[in-house]
């Protein structure tokens, strides 16, 4: 057969083993290589395929719910940047800040006003592409997921300083994801709308910084005492170093972790170029130091005050306004510090807790408003809120209602035991001086005297002239208003004393002067208005040398005010539960109280201890560097005053009531001049208003026009016929009365 030819039998070679063996072929091709290298293609094409596929249904995804929360915002064409609430900057009479206050405590500081170190800390800190990014910065979020899964660096944000103000401008503080997507869409707004430094501006005027302060000078001023325009570097840092967590790393509460945070702002602002290495470790060097206490002190009584009064100024505030007021910033320390001090070395001996002190100029200007012994503790305004019974601080108001009714200083009264209705007023020692002139009663305290003399001239009188000289709460118009029963407020109660050291003129208590805006226009501008004569020349130089008597040889005789004429008055309530001393030069008024919130009774603190002291430690700060001034004073003699021939006629019917007797006939006073300031004369300590009764009685002679001291034949015998005869007093066959008289007596004392 033709094809058998060609035919190839299979061919075997001897070998030496004898085996057969087929003819060795060509090896195969490597199809199992190729395969797997197809498959590892497809599998690499589908991740491509799969990944793109993903990321564009993200994308799509991210667009809806970016158009979804989105549609939720206000339109964009009608969006508007919030205006900034408004700031009010208060001054003291030197023109020197005191508070800021308002929403954001402090006031818009422009941009090109400030170091230019003070932004970099920012951008180097918080967002080192803020030039070069639009808004959202992917790759700032891309490293800072980094960041949190690796655990690198802490965890990281990735927020734009854009999208921070967004949030701040527009948005809640919640964590959530429609947040975000709101915060970014916002932020690309805000930078299609400005320009970078624009949002820049915005952003250091806006951001929280702790401590209610909103804004780089808010938060300058709150920690440091001065503005953001004069802030050092490392001041600079400390406050971009909050913006991580402004409660936490506060300056003035975490001193270490706020410096531990600004060197890593102060390192990051180096690597960045904005400051050199030098800079760097010279300012590594002098770290900043904040203030502690500001924002805690008593100026903020002041504040406070100042803000209650701004209400009733100008009403609402809708922009940036500067009040320029009366308060004097050194006074205000000097009051802050001696109410501190006396209260941290002697409040817990003496049961005291709380303190006031106001000062006002004889014009009524407040220059230092202390409203409590520690602000942060307690933002009760004491000083304009808190009413307490004045006690003996009162009578200066009943002694000038006798003196207008035609009594002199030395006119004499009864220091005895004294029974009104079932009432027996005593003094503290329970014990009495006898005939006594006005001045030295007032100036030893002494209570029988005072309510004499109130009962003379009408507890309505009384009241009537408290609230003609400045007292604006109700009295209660009883025998007892002689020994300060009523409750007065401090400032109300040194207002009312300030006639007496401007020579009789009434003060409207005031601690605003001007009002303008930031732009510099006026929105209010104090008057010097008058409220015009409430005492005559005469009865304030009476008055005078009276409650001068008190420093020299009274109860407030501790008072030390070398080179100045001074007078005031000391008070101690029922059960020694208010303290009060009110003092007074021709510069100054300033009154003190003493006592605690709850009422309770103090460890026997009176108006001749605490606030004696305290007056005299402010004092002496406060009129340091003043021209010396004397009181008002002058010649009172019996013919330059018209004395009345007759006593009031409501003490007419209490003395009838008493003794069953017709009105008594006056009895002539001698005229008497207006007696020299003596020096000082050392009383023996005894009671905190007045001495022990045997020696006050050796120390001061007896009064010029006193009687003898044999007991007394007729009632006639008292000396002058307007006494109240005491319990021990000759008592005669009383006359029945009518209904009419014993209606005045009720109206005298309230009761039935």
């Amino acid at each position: 057969m033709a094809r058998s030819d060609k035919r190839r039998e299979p061919r075997f070679d001897d070998d030496e083993d004898g085996e057969l063996r087929a003819e060795r072929r060509p090896p195969p091709r490597p199809r199992a290589r190729a395969k797997s290298r197809r498959r590892s293609r497809s599998l690499f094409g589908a991740l491509i395929y799969w990944s793109f596929t993903l990321a564009l249904w993200g994308a799509i995804a991210g667009g809806g719910l970016a158009v979804y929360y989105g549609s939720r915002l206000p339109p964009i064409d009608q969006l508007t940047v919030p205006k900034r609430p408004p700031n009010i900057a208060i001054l003291d009479v030197n023109g020197e800040l005191l508070a800021n206050r308002g929403d954001t405590g402090g006031a818009a500081v422009r941009l090109a006003d400030l170091p230019p170190y003070v932004p970099k800390a920012f951008i180097a800190i918080e967002d080192r592409r803020f030039y070069s990014h639009w808004g959202v910065d992917p790759i700032g979020i891309g490293r800072a997921i980094v960041r949190n899964i690796t655990g690198r660096g802490g965890m990281q944000g990735g927020s734009t300083l854009t999208q921070q103000l967004a949030k701040n401008l527009f948005l809640t503080q919640e964590r959530t994801i429609s947040r975000k997507i709101q915060e970014a869409i916002l932020a690309l707004w805000l930078e299609h709308k400005y320009s970078k430094d624009q949002i820049l501006e915005l952003y250091l005027n806006r951001v929280y910084f702790g401590s209610g302060a909103y804004g780089v000078e808010a938060a300058a001023e709150r920690y440091f005492g001065h503005g953001a325009k004069t802030i050092t570097l490392s001041e600079a840092a400390v406050l971009a170093g909050l913006m991580k967590a402004p409660s936490k790393l506060a300056p003035d509460r975490n001193p270490e972790g706020a410096a531990e945070r600004a060197a890593q702002v102060i390192a990051a602002m180096a690597q960045e170029g904005h400051i050199s290495e030098s800079t760097a470790t010279t300012a590594l060097s002098h770290s900043a130091h904040a203030r502690s206490d500001l924002g805690a002190g008593s100026i903020n009584y002041a504040a406070d005050y100042v803000m209650d009064m701004l209400d009733d100024t100008i009403g609402a505030i809708d922009q940036d306004i500067v009040v320029s007021t009366t308060i004097d910033a050194r006074m205000e320390m000097a009051a802050e510090g001696a109410l501190k001090q006396e209260l941290d070395e002697k409040g817990a001996k003496f049961g005291v807790a709380q303190g006031a002190l106001v000062a006002l100029d004889p014009t009524g200007a407040i220059r230092a408003l202390v409203g409590g012994r520690d602000y942060s503790a307690s933002q009760f305004n004491r000083a304009v809120s808190a009413k307490r019974q004045p006690g003996s601080a009162f009578k200066p108001f009943v002694y000038l209602t006798g003196l207008e009714q035609g009594l002199t200083p030395e006119s004499v009264r009864e220091d005895g035991p004294l029974d009104v209705k079932g009432w027996r007023p005593e003094n503290y020692s329970h014990q009495y001086l006898g005939p006594v002139t006005l001045a030295k009663a007032l100036s030893l305290s002494l209570n029988t005297v005072a309510v004499r003399v109130g009962l003379e001239v009408g507890p309505k009188a009384v009241a009537k002239t408290a609230h003609r000289l400045g007292v604006q709460s109700d009295l209660q118009a009883n025998a007892s208003i002689a020994l300060g029963t009523s409750e007065v407020t401090p400032l109300e109660l040194v207002a009312a004393y300030a006639p007496f050291a401007n020579g009789g003129i009434a003060v409207q208590p005031h601690v605003i002067l001007k009002v303008k805006t930031a732009a510099g226009k006026t929105l209010y501008q104090r008057k010097n208005a008058s409220l015009g004569r409430v005492i005559a020349p005469q009865y304030v130089a009476m008055m005078n040398d009276m409650m001068r008597e008190t420093l020299l040889t009274g109860t407030a005789r501790k008072a030390e005010l070398p080179g100045w004429d001074a007078a005031g008055k000391t008070g101690t309530s029922q059960d020694f539960r208010d303290a009060w001393f009110v003092g007074y030069t021709g510069r100054l008024v300033a009154g003190v109280w003493l006592g605690n919130d709850d009422n309770s009774p103090t460890k026997k603190a009176s108006g001749g201890n605490l606030p004696v002291e305290i007056w005299s430690r402010f004092m002496s700060v406060a009129l340091k560097g003043q021209p010396v001034a004397g009181l008002p004073s002058g010649a009172w003699r019996s013919e330059n005053i018209a004395l009345p021939e007759e006593i009031a006629k409501p003490m007419d019917d209490l003395i009838g009531l008493f003794t069953g007797e017709s009105r008594p006939a006056p009895r002539p006073q001698s005229a008497r001049p207006a007696p020299a300031p003596r020096p000082p004369a050392p009383i023996p300590a005894g009671s905190p208003e007045q001495p022990p009764v045997a020696q006050a009685q050796q120390a001061s002679p007896a009064p010029r026009d006193a009687p003898p001291r044999s007991p007394p034949r007729a009632i006639d015998d008292l000396l002058p016929p307007e006494d109240i005869p005491t319990v021990g007093s000759i008592e005669r066959p009383r006359q029945r009365r009518g209904a009419q008289e014993r209606s005045i007596f009720e109206g005298l004392f309230g009761g039935g």
